[in-house]
């Protein structure tokens, strides 16, 4: 069964992918073009550029932050309280229908 997600860019546009197979929510923009994921260290958890939000439910039902991914967050000027790193996101089917919302910039 396919899980569908929706990338939501900074000024509203909205990108529907559908994957049927585990893989980080880095890998699933970076390789379907979803723009505003940099992912510059490739999902090392090593850089922060692949910062995203999502909405307190989606945030509340997630694996809570490594020690790892909070370090890289914390250097990100632009962090809320519902910030994650989409390389340390696996997609799974229990997330069908997760809303990710893309930063304007990546720092």
């Amino acid at each position: 069964m396919a899980t569908t997600v929706y990338f939501v860019e900074h000024g509203g546009t909205r990108h529907v992918l559908e994957t049927a197979t585990k893989t980080s929510l880095m890998r699933l923009a970076k390789d379907n073009g979803i723009p505003g994921i940099d992912a510059d260290c490739g999902g090392e958890c090593s850089c922060g550029t692949c910062h995203i939000n999502l909405s307190q439910y989606w945030f509340d039902k997630l694996e809570p932050l490594s020690e790892r991914e909070e370090e890289m967050l914390s250097m990100n000027p632009e962090r809320t309280a519902t910030s994650r790193l989409a390389c340390q996101i696996s997609v799974e089917e229990r997330m069908d229908q997760i809303i990710v919302l893309l930063p304007e910039y990546q720092f």
